[in-house]
């Protein structure tokens, strides 16, 4: 299978490994000690939690290149987020690490434990600024609009919920 693209969120707000940044940092070393290129890192960002959680999370993501269909990179990250300590906790709770596929340069992907695009992708500020900092260009292959849109349209708070009127 050749290489294909993947936009991937990184998030921590625990000190397992140190700092969540460091965890980060740690998460995206264990994606390239697997075989994962990393073509582009964003900015690791300080964001507050969403839901229940209680202390602020490091977000970050990177644009990935991998031979691995969807389900083999989310079986790869999901050891991944184990070895580093990851354990299931209640729904947007503390956590060491989080790794989400969000965007798949093959288009769209749905089975019973992965859908990509991510479905709330277009609704997260946190996970859109980095996405929009590395690959403003790349655009949702359900809305149409360009990840640097998206993140725009957020910031203004302007809904999402149609394609644009332009290719």
């Amino acid at each position: 299978m050749a290489k294909t693209s993947y936009l991937i969120g990184l998030g921590s707000n625990r000190y397992r490994h140190g700092p969540p940044r460091r965890v980060i940092e740690t998460a995206i070393d264990a994606l390239v000690d697997s075989g994962v290129d990393i073509d582009a890192s964003s900015t690791i960002r300080t964001t507050p939690p969403l839901g229940p959680g209680s202390r602020n999370y490091a977000n970050a993501a990177v644009l990935a290149r991998t031979d691995l269909d969807p389900q083999e990179l989310l079986e790869l990250v999901q050891s991944i987020e184990a070895n580093m300590g990851r354990r299931s906790t209640r729904r947007w709770g503390d956590r060491v690490i989080d790794i989400d596929l969000l965007l798949w340069s093959s288009g769209c992907w749905d089975d019973q434990t992965l859908t990509i695009p991510h479905p709330e992708l277009a609704n997260r500020k946190f996970v859109l600024e980095p996405l929009a900092e590395i690959a403003p260009h790349w655009r949702h292959p359900v809305l149409g609009y360009t990840l640097r849109q998206l993140f725009h349209r957020l910031k203004r708070n302007m809904l999402v919920d149609q394609k644009p009127n332009h290719p």
